[in-house]
């Protein structure tokens, strides 16, 4: 905005953020034209495992006609929504409620050329998005394009993963508004692939969580489907079963002495002095496998407490062969 009444696109700019932050961000390239300003800055995602990190952010701010007020547009690299179920409309650019309040907040205060009803066109683009976008969600979830501009913060949490958090979230959403009775979350590619075709499953009713089964089962209490399935790999569905919910291998840890007394429990062959889970299940057998994927069904329905979802676990070897299946 400063760029487009001054003429000069500054070196660095300041926001106030929704919890009163005042970050600087430095301007990498600044150009300006006809009715129109244009500036870039790379994001920094810090220590969170986020596929645009040092992404280039373009943003062009021109006078619109007289109004129109602030109209949002996607440029290269941002995404428009195709499906229901997001918090905007299809046809929207994928450009979230909060970023753009932030976005029409940062312009009131940037000029003493704005007032209230000024009419603007406010395009953002991210270089190389289309690329990055076939990295995340965002095709499964009908935003169709590139990626999104998403954020409530405006701060990225280290370590917190909260977009892919919310990514699945919204997957929930988008599997809801499609009318999916029946939605799956998998740990990741092979268990996803098993699990689809067990069940027949569309890809927009295929949810991958990853590590997070808490931030799935957390949202599907209060957002439920008809039937919902668990699939994963057996050492993950260890860890579910023994009661943790963040399944990374940095957060929790496989008890073998519990899985070996639950083997012996079962009067299957002795797997105490295995190293790995998949160890273990190679020495008890599958049978070890059925009672993991009880135990993990078992807890997967304590937390979604009194929801009504009807679940099955499902778990799977590295081969992606369909070692145990609990549907009570």
């Amino acid at each position: 905005m400063r760029g487009l009444s001054s003429g000069v696109v500054p070196e660095a700019v300041s926001i106030t953020l929704p919890r009163g932050e005042v970050p600087v961000f430095q301007i990498e390239t600044g150009e300006v034209g006809q009715g129109w300003a244009e500036a870039t800055v790379r994001k920094d995602a810090g220590d969170d495992p986020d596929v645009t990190h040092d992404a280039l952010i373009r943003v062009r701010v021109a006078w619109a006609s007289s109004g129109s007020g602030i109209v949002f547009c996607a440029g290269s690299g941002v995404g428009t929504v195709t499906k229901p179920g997001l918090p905007l409309a299809v046809g929207e650019p994928a450009i979230n409620p909060v970023p753009r309040l932030m976005i029409e907040e940062a312009l009131r205060t940037a000029s003493d050329d704005f007032v209230d009803g000024t009419d603007l066109t406010v395009t953002v683009g991210v270089d190389n998005g289309t690329a990055i976008a076939a990295k995340t969600w965002n095709p499964r979830l009908g935003i169709v394009g590139g990626l999104s501009i998403l954020g409530t913060t405006g701060i990225v949490r280290p370590y917190s993963c909260a977009a892919w958090i919310a990514s699945i979230h919204r997957g929930i959403d988008v599997a809801r508004a499609a009318g999916h009775p029946h939605v799956m979350g998998a740990t990741g590619a092979t268990s996803e692939r098993a699990a689809r075709a067990l069940h027949g499953l569309p890809e927009t009713a295929c949810l991958d969580m990853g590590d997070f089964a808490g931030g799935l089962l957390k949202y599907l209490r209060t957002h439920p489907v008809a039937r919902f399935t668990m699939a994963g790999g057996f050492a993950k569905m260890t860890k579910l079963a023994q009661g943790a919910l963040d399944l990374h291998s940095a957060r929790s840890q496989v008890d073998h002495v519990r899985l070996a007394r639950m083997a012996e429990d079962l009067g299957l062959p002795s797997n105490k002095d295995a190293n790995t889970a998949m160890e273990a299940l190679g020495l008890a057998g599958p049978h070890l496998a059925m009672a993991v994927a009880r135990d993990a069904h078992g807890v997967v329905m304590d937390t979604l407490r009194k929801a009504e979802v009807v679940v099955d676990v499902v778990v799977v070897d590295r081969n992606g062969a369909i070692v145990a299946h609990h549907a009570p």
